[in-house]
């Protein structure tokens, strides 16, 4: 089968579309034949910066060669132990090595695939979907009736942040950039500031909560948008200093500031299923690119202007 490979950190140019050995099923996992895939910041680690991600991920070079986390496809083979799944379905969620043909996924990462989604919609999910929601929900204690602000709205978690926060009703202010206000609007979003034209820690407006996908603002001008016992979270940044600094700073002021890495749970995916068949939430997708594209899909991220998600299509199921 084919697949993406990392042999050695750098930048996308590194990845490699390789014939490997299609692997088997154990006895607690499904093999899945994957439709499609899509790309996460995650994926920059290929690059092997920050240089302390090496110590897990490898010194000199990648321990696991596979690339890719999201993914959508049908179940071709189940384990003997698998009971929630059998030849057939169609399922989403996260499983390592995801730009292949085929993976072998435990059960316990994987959902059915929501009905009203295409296999690309629904590849689209995962790690968005469950940052943002374990961000608003987990970490930002979201409740009916509050005033919050998503900061990189029109990215893949953020569009994911707009709609997930209207479905717990709450007043939503969305941040992003003039190209994207008609699209967050579409959205959900009851209010959107362009930040090439306004700012929104000098609006006067304060929020109850913040939910900051891009980490592009100091922590002082957050804490300036938001009541004294408001919350901060931020689920992404441009430098590991700010997920870091976050929550150490959190015990000497007022509001809670708080880092978030999502965490995989199927309970979750359950969740983001039943929001999606409800059309509370709707995928956002900018580009698909094919599996042999993939190194262009990953250089298109890391630009910062993805629209969404960015996906990957298998080619033999265009």
């Amino acid at each position: 089968m084919k697949a993406i490979v990392c042999h050695n950190y750098g930048p996308p140019d590194v990845l490699k579309l390789e014939e490997v050995g299609r692997p088997t099923a154990g006895d607690d996992e499904v093999l899945i034949k994957v439709r499609a895939a899509s790309v996460n910041p995650i994926d920059r680690l290929i690059r092997g910066r920050p240089y302390i991600i090496r110590a897990m991920t490898g010194l000199r070079k990648p321990k696991d060669i596979r690339v890719g986390r999201d993914l959508a496809g049908q179940v071709e083979a189940v384990g003997r132990n698998v009971t929630q799944f059998q030849p057939g379905d169609e399922v989403f969620g996260v499983s390592s090595g995801a730009f292949a043909e085929y993976v072998c996924v435990d059960e316990k990462k994987l959902a059915l695939k929501p009905v009203n989604l295409t296999f690309e919609q629904a590849a689209a999910v995962p790690i968005a979907g469950l940052t943002a929601l374990q961000g608003l929900r987990d970490k930002g204690r979201i409740q009916p009736g509050q005033k919050v602000l998503i900061n990189g709205a029109s990215g893949g978690v953020g569009t994911f942040a707009v709609q997930i926060a209207k479905s717990f009703g709450v007043d939503v202010t969305a941040v992003c950039s003039t190209r994207n206000v008609d699209m967050v609007r579409s959205i959900g979003a009851d209010h959107c500031i362009d930040y090439t034209q306004e700012d929104f820690a000098q609006s006067g407006q304060r929020y109850d909560l913040i939910l900051d996908t891009v980490g592009n603002r100091s922590l002082s001008d957050c804490r300036r948008a938001m009541i004294p016992r408001g919350i901060y979270v931020v689920v992404g940044a441009r430098t590991l200093r700010r997920l870091l600094k976050t929550p150490l700073l959190s015990p000497f002021v007022s509001q809670n500031l708080v880092a978030c890495m999502s965490r995989l749970s199927k309970e979750d995916l359950l969740v983001l299923k039943e929001l999606i068949e409800a059309r509370k939430v709707t995928p956002v997708i900018d580009r698909s690119y094919t599996l042999s594209e993939v190194p262009e899909a990953i250089r298109y991220l890391e630009e910062g202007h993805a629209r969404g998600k960015v996906v990957i299509t298998l080619e033999d199921n265009n």
